[in-house]
């Protein structure tokens, strides 16, 4: 928070004079209350720190710690000139929690001219915002594009390393022969701990080059579930974007598909599962990944006994038996990511493209649809990433295999069919979610939706292109009802994990139905959910580190926390999407101490805490996995909403 002293000593001036003097006071907080004249409500200011375009609508919030009418406000620039003044809603959205019951709301939209700006309110509350911009879709959006990339490249694992602010270096490169393991027997279904005494390899597995690819989250497990889902967002927004891609975007995108093709061995028919086991057993004879806290080029050298199976001799495992059928959930994202990589090959590589196709399509037929296992097969434990859903990834694999076909100038409709069946059959026995790591429907759709279009929208497909971006729209108004009643506008749920992910979901879609439509009707929704994330929230805080005023700079996050610093200066792990609020529930049992190895972070109480309410919680702690771990689903999600936005909104 700001130094208190300084308010004081500026006490007598007016409202433009304290904004001026405190535009360079603010450090963690993102909106700072100015010193009451009397007996009153306090309070804070919550913008997007990030900035907004030209032509969105533009919602900011004022915190108060008691009702307070005839609030007004100004905005002003960087010299401290008003741009505009206005007046605050008079009536409270509602309560946020005892300390805070009224919230309200004030709008700026014509506030257009390119500038950085601060909210100032005035009145019963005087309280000034974060900083922001006004800036146009190519600098915002792209600026976010760009830096999610860079979190990609951080969470580089094998050889091929992008040095970056972190000085990243090669790691696990005793990957590229390791061996492959029965799976392990946990203690219960929730749990990650093994009951095994040790880890059996498997008869007949042999050895997999399984080097390089990513790390999953703030640790240093590989999974082919994440991954997928991953590379799919990277190529999809690397598509939309064209010409405007960051360069780097698309080689990220091949550095995730060369790991995907190591995953999958066509000649065997096995798809690999993950590198990795996240704790040890119950008997302490051996770690885990998680039981350890380092950089991750020591682990090729560390020969303890215990550490053999978390460090230099990492166990793969098989998503099945060779020849087996496989989850479908797996099949039809790893599938995507092979056919999106043709899909960019087919005009400039088109011997690459083919091959692409082939593994794309070898993988697809190995789907079992007819009995798909239960649960569906994402990672060991499952726990770590439980899906109950998977027509809507056999629906994303057989839309991108299309694609790739009309772009290869072969055969579509069979992929077709298969797409648009798989379509009708999501939206007739699941719609589980919105787009994001579980729920792949949206993009399906959208992909889906442009391949029967290219076609000439041929009949017998079972399904329309009308029904697709009828059930877009339907995911998009659950977002919608939801962010009505909100106080701050979020269609998220804080009360759970992924909010994060779910809300930059909500905003790729709108990017998606926009480009499937041409109807922009739920613009300004996108605009505030854009908000919620970076800023305009009860916490002041923005999700995505390196973005806006108030991001995490205490991430659970191995490299981050040792080789990163932890004041949101540089050296930072740029771009990084954490998993937001979560239900106080998750903490009850407390943060816990510090593992060893670990830099402490924060120095000093939780900041954050004052700002709990509605049944949500965010703390910014390297211990606090719940809200403050970034992962790839996460990150890959504002990465595509951005793209999206960008090239349709």
């Amino acid at each position: 928070m700001f130094v208190r002293g300084r308010i004081r000593a500026v006490a007598s001036m007016g409202l433009l004079g304290l904004v001026a003097a405190l535009v360079g006071g603010l450090t963690a907080a993102s909106s700072a209350a100015l010193p009451a004249t009397g007996v009153g409500p306090t309070g804070f200011v919550r913008v997007d720190s990030v900035g907004y375009l030209p032509g969105d609508v533009k919602h900011a919030y004022v915190m108060t710690t008691a009702p307070a009418a005839n609030l007004g406000f100004t905005v002003l620039d960087q010299y401290g000139h008003v741009a505009i003044r206005g007046h605050v809603d008079a009536g409270s959205r509602g309560a946020w929690n005892k300390s805070y019951p009224d919230v309200y709301s004030l709008a700026f939209s014509r506030l257009v001219r390119p500038g950085r700006y601060r909210v100032a309110v005035s009145g019963d509350v005087r309280a000034v915002s974060a900083t922001f911009v006004i800036e146009d879709a190519r600098n915002l959006y792209g600026m976010l594009v760009r830096d999610g990339v860079a979190f990609f490249q951080a969470q580089r694992d094998g050889a091929d390393q992008v040095a970056g602010p972190l000085a990243r270096q090669p790691s696990h490169l005793n990957d590229a022969h390791a061996g492959v393991y029965e799976v392990p027997t946990f203690v219960d279904s929730s749990s990650d701990t093994i009951a095994n005494s040790t880890l059996t390899p498997l008869p007949g597995g042999g050895l997999v080059n399984a080097a390089g690819g990513w790390f999953d989250a703030g640790d240093f497990l590989k999974f082919t579930h994440t991954t997928a889902y991953g590379d799919v967002v990277l190529y999809a927004s690397a598509r939309a974007l064209g010409s405007a891609a960051p360069a780097t975007l698309l080689a990220e995108a091949r550095h995730g598909e060369s790991w995907l093709n190591d995953m999958w061995n066509q000649r065997t028919k096995t798809l690999y599962l993950q590198v990795g086991i996240g704790s040890g057993n119950s008997a302490g004879t051996f770690f885990g990944d998680h039981d350890l806290w380092r950089l991750p080029q020591v682990d090729d050298h560390d020969n303890a006994v215990a550490d053999r199976f978390a460090a230099a001799h990492r166990p793969v495992f098989e998503a099945a038996r060779p020849g087996a059928l496989i989850s479908p959930n797996l099949v039809g994202r790893v599938s995507a990511a092979f056919a999106l990589a043709a899909q960019f090959d087919a005009h400039i590589h088109p011997a690459l493209a083919a091959q692409e196709f082939r593994a794309a399509t070898s993988l697809y037929a190995r789907a079992d649809t007819a009995h798909p296992p239960n649960p569906l097969v994402t990672t060991w434990p499952n726990s770590y990433y439980p899906e109950t859903t998977w027509r809507d990834d056999m629906e994303l694999g057989a839309a991108e295999i299309a694609l790739a076909a009309q772009d290869l100038g072969w055969n579509a409709r069979p992929y077709l069919r298969a797409a648009a069946g798989w379509a009708a059959a999501y939206m007739a026995t699941e719609t589980g979610d919105t787009f994001n790591l579980y729920d792949t429907s949206a993009l399906a759709h959208a992909d889906l939706i442009e391949a029967i279009r290219r076609a000439g929208s041929p009949s017998g497909l079972g399904i329309t292109t009308g029904a697709l971006t009828g059930d877009l729209r339907r995911q998009i108004e659950v977002g919608v009802a939801h962010a009505t009643a909100d106080v701050f506008r979020a269609a998220g749920d804080a009360t759970n994990f992924d909010v994060d992910a779910h809300t930059f979901g909500w905003i790729a879609m709108v990017g998606m139905y926009d480009h499937a439509t041409g109807d922009h009707r739920f613009d300004d929704f996108a605009a505030d959910q854009r908000g919620w994330l970076f800023g305009a929230n009860a916490w002041g805080a923005s999700f995505m580190v390196g973005e806006g005023t108030n991001f995490p700079s205490c991430m659970q996050h191995q490299v981050a926390n040792l080789s990163g610093s932890l004041d949101r200066s540089a050296p930072l792990v740029v771009g990084a999407v954490v998993n937001g609020p979560n239900s106080p529930s998750q903490f009850a049992g407390g943060l816990g101490g510090l593992q060893s190895g670990m830099r402490k972070c924060p120095a000093s109480a939780d900041p954050y805490r004052q700002f709990s309410g509605h049944g949500s919680r965010y703390v910014d702690d390297v211990r606090a996995w719940q809200t403050d771990e970034p992962a790839l689903d996460m990150t890959g999600a504002g990465i595509i909403a951005a793209a999206y936005q960008e090239a349709y909104g």
